[in-house]
This record gives structure tokens, C-alpha cells and sequence, in this order.
């Protein structure tokens, strides 16, 4: 079994939404500011059990913790055992993309050591061969990955979506070559065991992608904060499920914007809103897909 099957499975339980834990410091409850660096551990623990119920899976980016220095990073690696010694699934959001030594050294960083995560994020732009070293991990302790093909920022135009003298887009031709890799390593759902980020702010492409490359499973960025409606993301699931659409900001920071806050809203009082949040965000990707989770 890959990494791909349980979330495959967690998506068919829980519904399709991932949490981002891209903790700034200015997200935090006012009550929790005050902690520092230890005040963005508490709220992420905080959140992990608030929110394992209704979520399939939690992405944590990686710079907001290395912003931080070394103290950082060992709350980066708390929140990661956290949410695994829980029974939960993560992608460490590194964006990793070299190659030889160096990709097998970042894999075994991110795949075996302290910030051993489920998931990782890839770049594949030095070539296919950037992808090797992690591929060995799929195997032998069913990891994953997700791939940037698609991305939701507005510079995502000045590259990916270039035509090819050989037709489509470069954005097209890196999925191409990623659910041909995908037919190697194919789980018992029918999904490769590393999937594709597709971003979900762009919706020219986006039928025709889900269409072609039905075994890649997509983790979606874009939602809420960023722009996206459930329409956008629910156009790269699969009846509901074959992707996770991400969220950060928006539940992060919900307390904010949530009526009847306290005067000075705690992580208990912030944790129900994010949580109240992320299941409004589960029922409109679920109403917006038309499916059960369960293609």
C-alpha cells in the first residue's frame, strides 16, 4: 500500500479537505501571541486534534518554521510526529527539486529523519531524474509526493502555461510524463503513488487535465484566501475525491473573522472557528463535486 491509498481512504471517510499549517505568527489568537515560537506549536497541536475528524490530511510549509531559526524548525518536527503519532497523514511542503546525491540526501531528511513526513512537494524542472532518489521511498516505506504541475500563483503563466512546439503546454507535457511514471507505481486505488499540485485559481485547463491523467491524485491550492470557490476545486476531484483541496489562511485565521469573538479570542475559542470553517469548506466541495468521495 502507498501513501496515495490511505488518503485516498481518508478523503472517502473525512471528505477532501487539507489543512495548512503555514502558521505565521500573526495568525494566532491573540492569547497564544504571547507564547512566541511555542505559542505557533500550541496552536498547531491544537488545531491537529480539533480538526482530525473532518480532515483528510494536513500540509505544513516547511519556510514558515525555517523563518524562524533552529526553534523553528524543532516545532516544525513536533507538529509532524504530532500529527502521524495521531494516525493522521502530512505533506512536509518543501518543494524539493534536485537531483544524485543531493535529491537522495533531501529524501532521507524528509522521508527517514526528524522531519520525516507521509507526503513531500516536488519541483520537477531539473528533469524526470529529480524524482528518482524519492521514488525508492514509495517502495520500501510507502511514501508520496506531489508534484508541481499546476500552481496557483499568478506568475505560474509565465512558464507553465508556454505552448510547446510539440503541442499542449509545458504544464501538460510535465503531467503527461507524471502519469506515465504513475502506471509503475499505481496503487490498489488506481493512483500513482506521486500525484500532482494543481493549482485551482486557472480553470482553462483544468477538465481536460482531470480527464487525462485520471491516476494522478491532485493536491489542490488556491481555495479561500487565495481565490478559489468549491466550483474551482470541485472541477479536479474526481466525484468527490481523487485530490485534497488545501486551505491555510482561511481556517488559520477564522477566529478573525468569525461574529461574537471575546475580546481576546484564545486558541480554544480560535480552534472551534477553524474547525466550524474547514467542515463549511468539506460540505461545499462535497455539494459543488456531486459525489461521495468515492470514484
Amino acid at each position: 500500500m502507498y501513501a496515495v491509498d490511505r488518503l485516498y481512504e481518508a478523503v472517502a471517510r473525512k471528505g477532501p479537505v487539507c489543512v495548512g499549517l503555514d502558521t505565521a505568527p500573526e495568525y494566532l489568537p491573540p492569547a497564544a501571541r504571547r507564547s512566541g515560537v511555542q505559542g505557533i506549536l500550541s496552536y498547531n497541536l491544537a488545531l491537529v486534534d480539533g480538526l482530525l475528524d473532518s480532515a483528510a490530511c494536513f500540509k505544513v510549509q516547511i519556510a514558515y518554521y525555517e523563518a524562524l531559526g533552529l526553534e523553528g524548525l524543532a516545532v516544525y518536527a513536533k507538529t509532524l510526529r504530532f500529527i502521524r503519532d495521531k494516525g493522521g497523514l502530512v505533506i512536509g511542503d518543501i518543494k524539493r527539486g534536485d537531483i544524485a546525491d543531493t535529491a537522495s540526501r533531501y529524501a532521507r531528511a524528509h522521508f527517514d529523519g526528524e522531519f520525516e513526513a507521509d507526503f513531500v512537494t516536488l519541483s520537477p524542472y531539473m528533469g524526470m531524474d529529480s524524482l528518482e532518489p524519492w521514488l525508492d521511498y514509495a517502495e520500501r516505506k510507502a511514501k508520496g509526493a506531489f508534484v508541481l504541475v499546476k500552481t496557483s500563483n499568478k506568475g505560474a503563466r509565465d512558464f507553465q502555461r508556454c505552448d510547446l512546439k510539440a503541442g499542449g503546454t509545458v504544464a501538460r507535457a510535465v503531467g503527461d510524463r507524471l502519469s506515465a511514471l504513475a502506471r509503475s507505481y499505481t496503487g490498489k486505488h488506481g493512483y500513482g503513488a506521486f500525484g500532482a499540485v494543481m493549482g485551482c485559481t486557472d480553470i482553462v485547463e483544468d477538465a481536460a487535465m482531470r480527464e487525462a491523467w485520471q491516476n494522478l491524485f491532485f493536491l489542490i491550492p488556491g481555495y479561500g484566501a487565495q481565490g478559489g470557490t468549491a466550483a474551482d476545486a470541485a472541477r479536479l476531484l474526481r466525484r468527490g475525491n481523487g485530490g485534497v483541496v488545501n486551505a491555510s489562511r482561511s481556517l488559520l485565521t477564522a477566529w478573525s473573522a468569525s461574529g461574537g469573538a471575546p475580546e481576546e479570542p484564545d486558541i480554544v475559542y480560535a480552534v472551534e472557528a477553524a474547525r466550524l470553517a474547514a467542515l463549511s469548506m468539506r460540505d461545499a466541495l462535497t455539494a459543488a463535486s456531486g459525489g461521495s468521495g468515492s470514484p
